[in-house]
């Protein structure tokens, strides 16, 4: 019997929940884990703090006690729950099958609901969470400014004077972490449709993101040009929003599902084949949209299953289709990052591989480690940077030691860390370069159509 299943069965006169109402871990759900300790090494922050209340047991542990009215709701308790990167890494390690994301999330929640944090900590996520990210247009804005700061001057004025180094906080490395702006964004192609090229054998319709739309337009160029040359005519919804991912992340529980509202109408107002996502962590959110549903505003649970049943990450899909092997040689050596909420919340891995493994010219070259978090996950890497920068650091040195020149992933995400982390190596001098996935095949897909030109 588990200390959990023991807890569980005393008799001795509980206290009332440190949980207000709403969701909340539920036992149906930690009453798996069996504490057995497979999952310390699969935790990126137990490996780097060795803290038991840094691993995901650790962190069960401190929800049951929370649940049992033992221990509050208090700074500390956030501090370990906060410090949670959500990877999901503990899922694949573990012989009982708890499904740990759920229980972290419920405890967010719970957080964000019940849990006064710092006045200034409230007002920057009310202002992202809120203000920004469910707006379109304010988005647009803001990227119109940011990509006025770093095409003005502004940004290398201030990065080289070394002002940031003065103020609180690790302002000069997070702001190297920030997201080039990338016109025309690609919101300008919401609710337009591309045709296949030759004989249309799908009709699939393409998640775009949000701030995608801005940072990695070039991205959801490749991304949409990459199935069309595999016979997918792409439907690009114009109502479709921010996915909800980092508000689920964050505990923002009620705004994540009024966004998964407005997605599943919208797309499934469309009878298409596949609905599609070049980034993994809003393809995990969008495959789990029911479990948003299972407590709250249950309407929406069965739209809300037809959904997830067509979504599907952008590599997944074309693996599983006779997919265009038409492609140019890229004659250079590549090693693959799996993104955590690819490889552990969706249980794609051998998908990327096989895409890759069908370039001609291509030295595939297996990282170690590759399924071990490169501390970006959402927004972790600004507001737990130390933390981040260490797992980068790691992620780095198993990088170089395959000595790839191209270092491929499948998440936005993944993709704005690694390429900080090749800036500051030192290797930096080196022309190595990231690339999605999406993206070495469109280049390979080009040179094809040169050379048959």
């Amino acid at each position: 019997m588990s200390a959990v299943q023991q807890s569980e069965n005393t008799t001795e006169a509980r206290s009332p929940s440190g949980y207000g109402p709403g969701e909340a871990p539920r036992w149906e759900f930690y009453s798996k884990c069996i504490h057995c300790g497979l999952c310390l090494n699969a935790c990126p922050t137990y490996r780097e703090l060795g803290l038991e209340m840094d691993s995901p047991r650790g962190r069960i542990y401190q929800m049951i006690q929370v649940e049992r009215g033992r221990l509050p709701m208090s700074g500390s308790f956030v501090d370990h729950i906060d410090l949670c990167l959500d990877c999901r890494a503990c899922e694949t390690a573990c012989p009982s099958g708890v499904e740990y994301g759920r229980l972290v999330e419920a405890a967010r929640g719970q957080i964000q609901t019940h849990y006064k944090r710092p006045l200034l900590g409230r007002l920057l996520r009310k202002v992202f969470f809120e203000r920004l990210l469910p707006h379109r247009r304010r988005l647009d804005t803001f990227g119109k400014l940011l990509r006025f700061y770093q095409r003005s001057g502004l940004e290398k004025v201030v990065l080289g004077s070394g002002v940031l180094k003065l103020l609180p906080g690790r302002l000069a490395n997070i702001a190297r972490l920030s997201p080039r702006m990338e016109q025309p964004f690609f919101t300008e192609r919401l609710g337009t449709v591309v045709p296949a090229v030759g004989e249309r054998r799908y009709r699939v319709a393409f998640f775009a993101g949000c701030i995608a739309n801005l940072s990695f337009a070039r991205l959801n160029d490749a991304t949409v040009r990459v199935l069309a040359r595999n016979g997918c005519e792409v439907t690009i919804p114009f109502d479709q929003g921010c996915c909800g991912a980092l508000h689920v992340h964050a505990g923002y529980r009620d705004l994540a599902r009024g966004l998964a509202k407005r997605n599943i109408r919208t797309f499934l107002a469309g009878d298409f084949d596949a609905i599609l996502t070049n980034a993994a962590g809003c393809g995990s959110v969008l495959k789990e949209y029911p479990e948003l549903f299972e407590e709250e505003q249950k309407e929406f649970l069965e739209p809300a299953k037809k959904f997830s049943a067509r979504f599907k990450d952008v590599t997944e899909f074309l693996a599983s289709i006779d997919f265009n092997h038409d492609f140019g040689a890229i004659k250079a050596r590549a090693t693959y990052q799996d993104p955590c909420h690819l490889a552990h919340a969706q249980g794609v891995r051998s998908a990327p591989r096989k895409l890759l493994a069908a370039v001609p010219g291509l030295e595939f070259v297996e990282l170690k480690e590759a399924e071990v978090c490169c501390g970006s996950a959402g927004i972790y890497n600004v507001v737990h940077n130390d933390m981040a920068e260490r797992l980068l650091a790691a992620k780095m040195r198993r990088i170089d030691e395959t000595g790839a020149q191209l270092i491929l992933t499948a998440n936005p995400g993944c993709l704005l860390q690694l390429r900080a982390g090749v800036a500051s190596s030192r290797n930096a001098s080196s022309k190595r370069r990231v690339l999605h996935v999406v993206e070495l095949l469109d280049e390979a897909y080009e040179l094809a159509s040169l050379r048959a030109g």
